[in-house]
């Protein structure tokens, strides 16, 4: 039988040859995380996001709400208004609208209406997060996606309340179309805000 190194080190003394054990090693280097591969999964799932949220600008503000004049007598929905709107488009808008119509344009907000601006902002937050890598310039530009989600969210609700009101409420009317107008400026904020974010990013691994 072979010694155990206790029995060996008893009988040769220091000139014992103990054989020595090595542990393996306890993590696996080919599975470990780089900066690299954490990167590329982020950009992943900012292209998804992107492709998502064109898809749903797309459905929403070119195709639904498009579709929803042929219920208005070609009248624009109010959330495609860029310049907002007055009470007496949205009295002129209201006497051609029925219930259905309606309804459908609360549908609309409830569905395509809440996906977008979610979709948008969760995006546009990972792309600005992966990208800026200076906290206070990163929160300054998280800013805009932020409140960009917070407007357009708002203004499905201030839309649907003044729709279904009898006859334009100035101070609805006026809500409605603020945050309208402030919606579709904050999304053009937040586009810029986040090809900004890649451009600073690129011209810093240029400076590297």
């Amino acid at each position: 039988m072979a010694k155990t190194p206790a029995q060996r080190i008893k009988k040769h003394g220091a000139n014992a040859v103990v054989p020595q054990h090595h542990l393996p090693p306890v993590v696996n280097p080919t599975t470990a995380r780089t900066p690299e591969k954490a990167q590329g999964n982020s950009n992943l799932i900012v292209i998804a996001g992107v492709v998502a949220s064109l898809f749903l600008f797309w459905y929403l503000h070119l195709l639904t709400l498009s579709q929803l004049t042929q219920l208005s007598q070609e009248m624009a929905m109010p959330d495609s208004l860029v310049g907002g709107f007055d009470a007496g488009y949205i009295g002129r808008l209201q006497a051609v609208m029925n219930g259905d119509a309606l309804g459908q344009l609360s549908y609309v907000h409830k569905t395509a209406g809440t996906l977008f601006p979610l979709i948008f902002g969760f995006t546009w937050l990972l792309l600005i997060g992966t990208n800026v890598a200076r906290k206070a310039l990163r929160w300054a530009l998280w800013a805009l996606p932020m409140l960009f989600v917070v407007v357009r969210l708002w203004g499905n609700v201030a839309i649907d309340t003044m729709m279904g009101t009898e006859g334009p409420d100035a101070g609805q009317v006026a809500l409605a179309s603020g945050l309208t107008v402030a919606g579709w400026v904050l999304l053009v904020l937040s586009l810029v805000a986040g090809a900004a974010s890649v451009f600073l990013n690129r011209r810093e691994r240029k400076e590297r």
